[in-house]
């Protein structure tokens, strides 16, 4: 496995690559991997020739105020992670290299990234689809994998790719899951242990809304409140935004008569971890 962290050097190798028909697979992460990160790497390992893993904690996604500093880094510990599931080239560049002194361009996706997230986070998905943008123009993957827990950030990357007729496939993995629901993410390592006692709850109420659309309800207002109940029996998180909107528009929905994605975000009150979650009703992102 090689690890770069030259840009210019990833590009030239990948161009080759390209040249010798290898089918490039890319899965952006920043780093801390865990069971979800893999997944998306044994997905690219399926459907590509060749699978590069980038690792950059991206500062322009982080607001101010947010936990850019003690993200975690174990680099070796992901380097051998990645090694070990057959990863071809890990690229983990400098925030220099990616952001030199006189950067001046940024990528934005209107309306998608008012809401939700990007209303709790302004100027987060400006980060994400500048850093991927630049990722895709390093990589020039044929294939980049996301997994759906960012569910938001793989509709607005849709999009881009949409407007901007990039030559790239969005492949979307299913939110790997612990054994008691709580969807696996990097940020679980802040929880209290108390915290992480009563966050299954998040899950455990979007199954509740779940399981009474397939009862036959329909009316964003009914399972809102069925997801509300259930969060009602926590102490140590509150919710942020509980929401059902289009998969198209993230405009919210009164009815559900097609697919639809039902979002939330809840903050801890020991830690002050934030959590996000979702699932999607009648399809898929």
């Amino acid at each position: 496995m090689n690890i770069i962290d030259n840009p210019q050097e990833v590009q030239k190798l990948c161009t080759q690559l390209r040249r010798d028909r290898k089918k490039i697979g890319l899965v952006p992460t920043m780093g801390a991997l865990h069971e979800g990160h893999l997944a998306l790497l044994k997905r690219a390992k399926e459907t590509c020739d060749i699978t590069v893993m980038s690792i950059f904690v991206n500062p322009k996604q982080f607001g101010k105020n947010e936990d850019l500093n003690r993200y975690p880094r174990p680099f070796e510990k992901d380097c051998q992670l990645a090694k070990e599931q057959g990863c071809d080239i890990v690229f983990a560049p400098i925030p220099e290299f990616m952001y030199p002194s006189n950067f001046m361009t940024h990528v934005a996706v209107d309306k998608l990234t008012s809401v939700l997230e990007g209303a709790q986070r302004p100027g987060h998905f400006t980060g994400v689809t500048t850093i991927v943008l630049k990722l895709f123009n390093i990589v020039m993957p044929d294939s980049a994998v996301f997994g759906q827990k960012d569910a938001q950030q793989v509709l607005v990357l849709k999009r881009m790719v949409m407007d901007l007729n990039l030559p790239v496939q969005l492949d979307i993995v299913p939110t790997q899951r612990e054994k008691d629901g709580l969807a696996i993410s990097s940020r679980n390592s802040y929880l209290t242990p108390s915290e992480r006692a009563e966050v299954p709850l998040i899950y455990a109420g979007l199954i509740k809304a779940r399981d009474a659309w397939k009862k036959g309800d329909r009316k964003s207002s009914t399972l809102i409140d069925c997801i509300r109940t259930k969060y009602n029996n926590a102490s140590l998180f509150t919710p942020e935004y509980v929401s059902i909107v289009d998969t198209n528009s993230l405009l919210p929905l009164e009815t559900i008569s097609d697919t639809a994605l039902i979002a939330t975000a809840c903050k801890t009150a020991e830690s002050q971890t934030r959590l996000i979650d979702n699932i999607v009703l009648n399809g898929s992102l």
